[in-house]
């Protein structure tokens, strides 16, 4: 998915397979988070479904994700990162092939919270796991692969359900199976399209090796320094080893740690972040881009297109953080894309407001939108909250934050198209803009720089100053 060149001619091959290999989790959650938009209007309709059904359709698997996140902190801390991931790639695989074959809305629905809570899991095992092999100077760079991966799903998720949707008009099918999925009910083709990529998933997992931090927390000190020498070569591995074994043996493994003094601040960040960054109307633009296309006067094949150069975007972008998070920081980068997210999401309402057609004008709108949280929220929220939190609680504190980010996400696709219904869209728009704008003064006031430092070192500074400097 993503080339070793644009992260570091230098680092070992295995760190670097390792970190796109948990990336292919970001990959799905992507693909299965946009796949939905194209399939919105097809599935009302067969299922004949209100408006409150529609928004269950879409925020069924926001509440699967809910529910992943609950179980997939505490079984990583417990059973390691790449049994857990191994667990997603399986939820992932199940709710392909139970879409796909769906006969009734029930199934459907089952499978899209089965769908959830695979999203869940890797949103939050995939970021830390890459966290916890990677070198303090490329962590930010190497973590922020996971976003790019995201967005990579998501625009072959936009192809993907473009190309669907056009050889049902054209293509002549040879078996009856093939004609339903892809022709008589073409949702369902478009859902099927996942299954090879979940595949890849699970068996790249069977290849990678477990996170070294967690096998020292467990007591696999030899295994854990031989993986080190691995992925960290040279004598920085060693000291590496030294400093892990030092902090980790001196931690509480109880997740009350995170209410003491020092770690407060971390925890105030992990879940407020994650928060910010849904509230700020990105997964309204994945979700529903066709619907809000439609009301600036698209047909369904221009806003399926339209879409297309929103995922590239995307992608374009995220491949900026990566480029600039590990040399700028993280605080600028989040300060300047909200900024922008917000004056976007100003100029979006504005533009339904004054019912101006003309589609370029909202496509620059929406775009600009896009390569603003691309750069910012989408990569660096993911690179925080696996950045300051202390190993043997780490899986357990990214549950909390992770399940913010869901649950922020779930009431956002629930209640967005009776928002949309009620308020109109530049309503709709300048409410996620109102909402959005405090997380620039609690970027600005309360989010520390962790560029450079390892993790060990972020930590004992949050617990000897509660805060970074």
């Amino acid at each position: 998915m993503v080339k070793s060149s644009h992260i570091h001619k230098d680092l070992p091959r295995l760190l670097v397979g390792a970190s796109l290999t948990s990336a292919i989790g970001g990959f799905l959650f992507g693909f299965d988070t946009a796949v939905i938009s194209g399939t919105i209007s097809f599935v009302k309709q067969q299922f004949e479904l209100s408006t409150i059904e529609e928004g269950w359709y879409v925020s069924s698997a926001l509440v699967g994700c809910i529910v992943g996140v609950s179980f997939a902190g505490s079984l990583s801390d417990r059973f390691g990162r790449k049994n857990v991931l191994l667990l997603s790639s399986l939820l992932f695989l199940f709710s392909t092939i139970g879409c796909t074959a769906a006969p009734t809305q029930l199934v459907l629905t089952v499978a899209r919270l089965v769908a959830g809570m695979g999203i869940g899991v890797a949103s939050m095992l995939s970021p830390l796991y890459i966290s916890e092999i990677a070198p303090a100077t490329h962590r930010g760079r190497l973590v922020a692969i996971y976003q790019l991966a995201i967005t990579i799903g998501i625009l072959c998720a936009y192809f993907s359900n473009a190309w669907v949707h056009g050889i049902s008009q054209s293509a002549w099918f040879s078996t009856d199976i093939l004609r339903w999925v892809y022709k008589e009910e073409l949702w369902r083709g478009m859902f099927a399209n996942m299954l090879v990529p979940n595949l890849l998933f699970l068996l790249l997992l069977l290849l990678i090796p477990e996170s070294p931090r967690w096998l020292i927390a467990k007591g696999h000190t030899e295994k854990a320094r031989s993986l080190l020498v691995r992925i960290h070569p040279g004598s920085a591995s060693e000291r590496e080893f030294g400093e892990l074994v030092e902090t980790i043996r001196g931690e509480e493994a109880s997740i009350s740690q995170l209410f003491h003094s020092g770690l407060r601040t971390a925890l105030l960040i992990g879940i407020l972040l994650p928060i910010f960054s849904q509230i700020s109307g990105i997964n309204v633009i994945i979700y529903y881009g066709p619907k809000i296309l439609n009301e600036a006067g698209f047909s369904i094949s221009d806003a399926l297109g339209g879409q297309v150069t929103i995922g590239t975007v995307n992608v374009l972008f995220t491949l900026l953080a990566i480029w600039q998070v590990d040399k700028l920081g993280r605080k600028p980068l989040l300060l300047a894309g909200i900024a922008g997210v917000v004056a976007a999401l100003v100029a979006v309402g504005m533009f339904f407001y004054t019912h101006v057609q003309q589609g370029g004008v909202l496509i620059g709108f929406i775009l600009f939108f896009i390569a603003c949280f691309a750069f910012s929220f989408g990569p660096v929220t993911w690179i925080i909250i696996s950045e300051i939190f202390p190993t043997h609680v780490r899986g357990r504190a990214m549950s909390i934050g992770t399940f913010a980010l869901w649950s922020a996400n779930a009431i956002v696709g629930q209640f967005f198209p009776s928002m949309l219904e009620n308020i109109g869209p530049a309503g709709t728009f300048w409410t996620f803009a109102a909402i959005c704008l405090p997380a620039f003064f609690f970027v600005w006031k309360v989010i520390p720089e962790t560029k450079g430092r390892t993790l060990e070192e972020i930590e004992r500074t949050l617990q000897r100053k509660g805060a970074l400097p």
